[in-house]
């Protein structure tokens, strides 16, 4: 066991049995949604990963202790406590060092996860290139650990606030293998579909987990991205949320909001111009991906 990393007995057990386990990031409960609808969704996501046959393994630092698995307690705590910093990978030595508690972004989650011997990783969607690119320079540090770092991340693709053709040329110029799951287009995390081609794609757990293993065995750096649509009853009208993205994005330019401020402003706003609609379909999306992630975790567990 690695120092400043702990483990819940039920990951610690599944471990060492060799059994599947699937990271979830702890941003999403922290600085994601409004209490007590985050505790929800958080044990429903594990919920759904243990009826699936997989263990779940939420991460998070608290008290500078790299937690990899929650109990329900800390669960609530991350939720509700005032002071809970977004860490990303250059916040990570800051924040154990301090003994601060923090939620772990996707890069952070990705880090943490590696250390501790897991491969999969289910999120909603994953930072990119933002919009404005030209003039901020503004580029996810998610992008960057997907070149680096060898964990598979299950998502519904990039944020949709994002320029996703941009994420697309970093993430194919990184080298970084995208595949989509039962879809030959980048879904665009409240709808379905981008407009954005896929080069590769799959319509099976067990070939999804027969290429991570295949990956393996070459020695390839860095993680895969598979992408899975939101369900169809829950995907969003394009036109709608692309009206309300480009609102909210004058909103924040118009408040001066920038860096890692910028994604939870804009999700935050999203989910007040429509009523809360953007936040039902967030979550139903996660709820899909923990599916498919703790399914291709047991295939490859049974390779």
């Amino acid at each position: 066991m690695k120092k400043n990393i702990s483990y819940s007995e039920e990951v610690k057990t599944a471990l060492s049995e060799r059994r599947p386990v699937v990271a979830l990031e702890s941003t999403i409960i922290s600085h994601g949604m409004p209490y007590p609808m985050n505790v929800e969704m958080a044990r429903n996501v594990e919920n759904i990963i243990r009826q699936e046959g997989a263990t779940p393994a939420t991460i998070a630092i608290l008290e500078g202790e790299i937690k990899i698995g929650l109990t329900d307690e800390e669960l609530v705590l991350l939720a509700t406590h005032k002071n809970v910093k977004k860490v990303s990978r250059r916040d990570i030595p800051v924040v154990l060092a301090r003994k601060l508690y923090g939620a772990t972004t996707v890069a952070a989650t990705m880090i943490c996860a590696a250390k501790a011997g897991i491969k999969f990783f289910v999120t909603g969607g994953i930072g990119g290139v933002h919009r404005g690119f030209e003039t901020t320079m503004d580029v996810s540090a998610d992008l960057e650990e997907l070149a680096e770092t060898p964990v598979t991340v299950i998502c519904a693709g990039a944020k949709a606030i994002l320029d996703l053709p941009r994420t697309m040329e970093y993430l194919e110029t990184k080298g970084v293998t995208v595949l989509g799951y039962k879809t030959d287009e980048l879904p665009a995390f409240y709808t379905r579909k981008s407009g954005i081609p896929l080069q590769l794609f799959s319509d099976d757990p067990h070939e999804l987990a027969q290429i991570l293993k295949s990956k393996e065995d070459l020695g390839l750096r860095g993680g895969l991205l598979i992408v899975n649509p939101i369900p169809e009853e829950y995907s969003m009208d394009p036109d709608l949320i692309g009206r309300t993205i480009d609102s909210s994005i004058k909103e924040a330019d118009r408040l001066g909001i920038s860096g890692k401020d910028v994604t939870p402003f804009l999700l935050s706003e999203i989910v007040k111009q429509t009523e809360g609609k953007s936040l039902e379909s967030n979550i139903q999306l996660v709820y899909n991906n923990a599916k498919l992630g703790s399914r291709i975790a047991k295939a490859y567990a049974a390779l």
